[in-house]
């Protein structure tokens, strides 16, 4: 086992081309499970809430749980369908971005419209991957930030639908990078620690203090996890330029879809996708980013 690992490695760093190949094909699946991810793990959230809260209100539990084995829904099952005709998705009919073009873009058995949406999930994941891979070939740590680019398309998008970073996401990724600096693999395992106290209490801070100020809630735990997963996996020094660069995007973008879209400057926005975008380009440019602006302030 281990001699055909280093045979597969040995073959990717003899041919680049085909490591990006094979990181594409991978990839494009992953973003067409992460479709699946995006919609239904809210919905399994929602459920299990509604679960809980009928456990508190002391319904009739017998009922809901005849219900809830006739109306199973994970990650798995049921199995997709159109929404509207509800005919089942064929394997050939899933293949990603090829099968959205092949059918363009619509259901197979009823027309009905299928969204750009989903291909362009896919697409974003295998370009992020690709570009993830470029830069760091096939390394360990390479692997660690494709699975890290993976959740992070999920969590902007689900914070994009639902104002939400789930922790069945944010906290298996925070155990994953410190358990990465423990093997050695990424900073030490004190600067993790260090980054990831430093991460989660920066925003938690800020939160706080606005809250105290306004009596309102600026922004959502879930922010906090994921700075906490960025401050594990870079150290507390990049969480400066994390936070400069989420906020310049996050005010740039936000304020340039609520105009668009005509609504109230107040109207809450999700910060989560800025803190990714932000994040996973200090993975990449990171030092190039400081060293420029260094060379910018030192003259």
């Amino acid at each position: 086992m281990d001699n055909l690992f280093q045979n597969i490695v040995l073959t990717f760093n003899q041919n680049h081309l085909f490591f990006l190949f094979t990181v594409t094909l991978i990839s494009l699946s992953i973003g067409s499970f992460l479709n699946v991810v995006i919609y239904r793990l809210p919905v399994m959230m929602q459920n299990e809430w509604q679960h809980e809260c009928k456990l508190l209100l002391a319904d009739d539990l017998k009922q809901e749980s005849k219900s809830q084995e006739q109306t199973v829904f994970n990650l798995a099952t049921p199995a997709s369908t159109c929404p509207k005709c509800k005919s089942k998705i064929r394997a050939w009919q899933n293949i990603p971005v090829i099968s959205w073009l092949f059918l363009k873009g619509r259901c197979a058995n009823c027309k009905n419209s299928i969204s750009i949406r989903y291909p362009s999930i896919e697409l974003l994941t295998a370009i992020a991957s690709i570009t993830i891979a470029h830069f760091f070939g096939p390394t360990a740590i390479c692997f660690i930030y494709l699975l890290l680019t993976w959740a992070l398309v999920a969590l902007i998008f689900i914070d994009i639908d639902h104002m939400l970073l789930p922790d069945q996401i944010t906290l298996p990724l925070l155990w994953f990078v410190l358990l990465a600096a423990v093997f050695g693999t990424t900073i030490t395992p004190t600067e993790a620690i260090i980054g990831a106290a430093a991460g989660y209490l920066c925003f938690w801070s800020v939160y706080w203090v606005f809250k105290l100020v306004t009596g309102k809630e600026g922004m959502g735990y879930g922010d906090f996890k994921l700075m906490a997963v960025f401050g594990a996996l870079l150290g507390w020094q990049a969480l400066p330029m994390i936070i400069l660069l989420s906020s310049l995007v996050g005010a740039i973008i936000g304020i340039t879809l609520l105009s668009l879209q005509g609504k109230d400057k107040a109207t809450p926005i999700p910060f989560g996708p800025y803190i990714a975008i932000a994040g996973w380009i200090a993975i990449i440019w990171g030092e190039q980013i400081s060293a420029s602006y260094f060379n910018l302030v030192l003259g």
